[in-house]
């Protein structure tokens, strides 16, 4: 099997932890419903909270920052979420962005910020979080190469998922 060379996401991390059928999707460029209700409350979280800080949001090569601020003590960079329901992938995708800035030579910290709940997380970027990173990137371009998705599974997530009907119809 062939592994493709594209630039890996935080989006397709975060996606990998949860569901890699949906990675897949992504990478074959099967859009989801651009017009599900979870899409616009997403987008309406993503414009709406954190609006001082939102000013400050950047693209850097693949990545994009929702929030980066200097603070005393250095960088920090924000990742907004609708939910911590999927802790583990917000985690991930933040120490993937964590990763790229340090691979550019930039030093932060990260912080998951969840405007619904009023909860905020600090995520720091450490050896065991890289040689995670570097295992999920891997899987993902192997996955890319697959020339079908994965089996379909139902999980918590099928219930709001913009892909669903690729699934379940």
């Amino acid at each position: 099997m062939e592994v493709l060379e594209f630039d890996v996401t935080g989006t397709h991390i975060w996606y990998y932890y949860c569901c890699q059928r949906e990675v897949w999707l992504m990478l074959h460029q099967v859009n989801a419903d651009q017009d599900d209700a979870n899409m616009d409350l997403g987008r309406f979280l993503h414009e709406m909270t954190y609006a001082r800080d939102r000013s400050k949001e950047i693209t850097l090569g693949n990545i994009r920052l929702d929030i980066v601020r200097q603070e005393d003590d250095g960088m920090v960079v924000g990742e907004v979420k609708k939910s911590s329901k999927y802790l583990t992938s917000a985690r991930m995708q933040l120490a993937f962005y964590l990763l790229e800035l340090k691979e550019r030579g930039i030093a932060a910290r990260g912080e998951l910020l969840f405007p619904k709940e009023r909860k905020r997380e600090v995520v720091e970027l450490t050896a065991e979080l890289e040689q995670e990173l570097a295992t999920a990137t891997a899987a993902i371009r192997s996955l890319a190469a697959e020339p079908r998705p994965p089996q379909a599974k139902k999980i918590a997530l099928c219930r709001n998922c913009a892909y669903k009907e690729f699934c379940w119809a």
